[in-house]
């Protein structure tokens, strides 16, 4: 009764007589032998509150959103086609809520020809070298923050399991982790939309990021550049748009072809090379850039036979 009394107050005023629905809200808590006093001062603590409340509704479900006054809100104008299906409410590790609202709606993408096409060789380092040689330059977000990681875990290891300062650590703790999450995640997604914007199809090799990272000992480098939630964003926003993700074949030697000539020097396994001639033509290559054409040619073939 509390909470609708104070969206009561915020929608139509503290006066009951010129709000019918603080009025009704008013004669609940009176059925409910709720005090004068109570009902009184709740009124008078809503109407100097600076909290809102936006209420929607979900089946037969109302949820409310507060903020505070003053806040940036953006609405967005949802066209008459489009069905609520639900809204997941979750909270972060550090204490954030966020609210995700699913809508249901009809959508004919028109997929597109093919045109234009890059391939994409996945890089330990700098996530990715494309086959016109522009490396991703990812800025390695969790090695920057690995040393205040290391000392706020020691922080919160040290302190006694059950106290205030223990909790207060973790929030801190969480809060230094969640930045990079959110910088990484900022990062994929407005590199994955700058490719799918400037190329018709994306090909890429079919890794087991997993096992890479289990079976070469490079599991820090492998988890902390996101290339699983970077093919993740490729994938979903190139089908928004009818474009294409082509992942080519985990067993095909991009790394061995020469791009110029396709012959296959086996030598190359060595990961330790990063230039190599090639016996049969004499052209030199740059290790991860042959590799990149090499998985833009093959995706060729496949989408376009």
């Amino acid at each position: 009764l509390g909470r609708e009394l104070l969206i009561a107050v915020k929608e139509g005023g503290p006066d009951p007589a010129g709000n019918s629905k603080l009025k009704s809200v008013i004669a609940k808590c009176k059925a409910a032998n709720m005090p004068n006093d109570t009902i009184n001062n709740a009124i008078k603590k809503a109407s100097s509150s600076n909290e809102n409340y936006e209420e929607i509704t979900t089946g037969t479900t109302p949820v409310d959103i507060r903020y505070k006054d003053g806040a940036n809100i953006d609405y967005i104008d949802i066209p008459d086609n489009y069905k609520l299906k639900s809204v997941t409410i979750s909270q972060s590790a550090s204490g954030k809520y966020f609210a995700s609202i699913l809508f249901e709606y009809e959508n004919q993408v028109i997929e597109k020809k093919s045109k234009t096409f890059v391939g994409l060789d996945f890089s330990m380092h700098e996530l990715y070298v494309d086959s016109e040689g522009i490396y991703a330059n990812y800025p390695k977000y969790y090695r920057q923050e690995q040393l205040k990681l290391a000392r706020e875990q020691r922080k919160f290891s040290k302190m006694e399991k059950g106290s205030k300062n223990r909790e207060k650590q973790r929030i801190k703790l969480a809060i230094v982790h969640e930045k990079v999450a959110n910088q990484r995640k900022d990062f994929l997604h407005k590199l994955s939309k700058k490719l799918i914007e400037k190329f018709d199809c994306v090909c890429i090799e079919d890794l087991n990021m997993k096992a890479l990272s289990q079976v070469l000992n490079f599991g820090k480098s492998v988890m902390d550049n996101g290339w699983g939630m970077f093919v993740n964003f490729l994938d979903y926003k190139s089908k928004e748009v009818g474009k294409k993700l082509v992942k080519v074949g985990k067993y095909f030697a991009s790394s061995q072809i020469c791009s110029n000539c396709g012959y296959k020097n086996k030598e190359v396994k060595d990961l330790s090379i990063r230039q190599w001639k090639c016996p049969n033509c004499k052209v030199v290559h740059d290790r991860d850039i042959n590799a990149a054409i090499n998985i833009r040619n093959e995706g060729m073939r496949i989408v376009l036979g």
